[in-house]
């Protein structure tokens, strides 16, 4: 009876714990899906300032690698957006007609459709953030979206004509991917932004690229860093570009890992009295079997292999249960995640033959030093046939 209450405390922790990674791992794909949609795969930014002047010869030696499969050229700045009375400020990104090709852009419009237009009939594709603040209808779009775009020149910001570039948008669609996203950004055309600056097309503020499907990531930077050198250009991958983030989530995870090693303490301790009294229930058959001539390293060995196959038969168990749980719940839903304001209508979970290993690691080291104290002291358990 000792022994399955400490199997059933072991498999209570194994499950929690690969419930709990799980669900890490769910969110963390659930956010890399949804930044995955904005950002490119790789992306070609000056060293130092906002924009850069490329070479077209660079632009086709770009496309012309195997790796890659598609390349857009952005141009971003920061606006003060005015419709309708009402404004707001955000990031206007010019991009050009492989901008949908690049990133998901066009598989998050939730009104309208994914059209930055061209230079003579630009258009505005918005964050539903700033959609609600400006109170834009994409639907009815009799008004225009003006863009009050600052003049690196300026002197003074007291005649507007003299310190902005001036120009509208008519509003074509709307996107939802994330709220940083949604309440920041207006995508326009680029060669229409170019235009309103009074700028060359080779100016941009960054090359984003995209791979071809099973493409090694570090081949690929390497290459691209052959034809954009570190000295003037930042080659950078998805992770690199948004580094703080995943790093956050990566340490959330290992933080709550860490607090659920204390679950596997207890059931470390419900093993060593298991053990224990294992020991002294089993004195009489310690002695037998040392008068039958086995050493106490037999002794030690068979205690520390009664301590791995409670260990074990209570991961198997929290194993099988927790995947039970996670298949259930990516299947229905059971645990919702309250306010319906999320992306998603309940908990994500994505399980990681790497979550399982690393509980399984955990679970036999815990039952190998829980086990140690208890099968050491069978060990030197004397040998007095007298008193059996």
């Amino acid at each position: 009876m000792i022994s399955w209450v400490s199997m059933g405390a072991i498999a209570v922790g194994a499950a929690a714990l690969i419930v709990v990674l799980s669900v890490f791992n769910g969110f963390e794909d659930l956010v890399k899906s949804l930044y995955s949609s904005f950002y490119p795969e790789v992306k070609v930014s000056p060293v130092k300032g906002k924009t850069m002047l490329v070479p077209a010869s660079k632009l086709d030696s770009l496309s012309q690698l195997y790796p890659v499969k598609s390349v857009s050229r952005t141009l971003e700045e920061k606006v003060l957006l005015k419709y309708n009375d009402e404004k707001a400020i955000a990031l206007l990104k010019g991009v050009d007609s492989s901008f949908a090709d690049v990133t998901g852009i066009s598989g998050k419009m939730v009104r309208g459709t994914f059209d930055p237009g061209s230079v003579s009939a630009p258009k505005a594709v918005v964050g539903v953030g700033l959609e609600g603040a400006l109170g834009i209808d994409v639907k009815r779009n009799f008004l225009l979206l003006t863009v009050y775009l600052p003049k690196a020149s300026a002197q003074s910001f007291t005649f507007p004509e003299q310190a902005f570039y001036v120009g509208q948008l008519s509003p074509s669609g709307t996107f939802a991917i994330q709220q940083d996203f949604d309440n920041t950004y207006v995508l326009c055309n680029l060669d229409w932004m170019q235009h309103l600056m009074s700028i060359p097309a080779r100016k941009i503020s960054a090359i984003e690229i995209a791979l071809k499907p099973g493409t090694d990531i570090r081949k690929a930077l390497a290459a691209i860093g052959q034809i954009f050198p570190s000295g003037q250009y930042l080659v950078q991958d998805r992770f690199e570009q948004n580094r703080s983030l995943y790093m956050v989530m990566q340490t959330e995870k290992w933080f709550v890992y860490a607090i659920l090693l204390f679950i596997f303490a207890i059931a470390a301790f419900n093993m060593i009295g298991s053990l224990s009294m294992l020991v002294l229930e089993k004195r009489k058959d310690i002695t037998i079997l040392k008068a039958m001539g086995a050493g106490s390293s037999l002794v030690q060995r068979i205690f520390l292999a009664e301590g791995i196959l409670i260990a074990t038969t209570g991961a198997a168990l929290g194993t099988l249960l927790a995947v039970l749980i996670c298949l259930g719940q990516a299947h229905f839903g059971w645990v919702k995640l309250g306010g319906g304001t999320f992306v998603v209508d309940a908990y994500p979970v994505s399980m990681h033959y790497s979550d399982f290993l690393l509980v399984w690691v955990t679970i036999l080291v815990i039952a190998l030093l829980a086990s140690w104290y208890p099968a050491l002291k069978a060990a030197r358990q004397p040998v007095d046939l007298k008193s059996e």
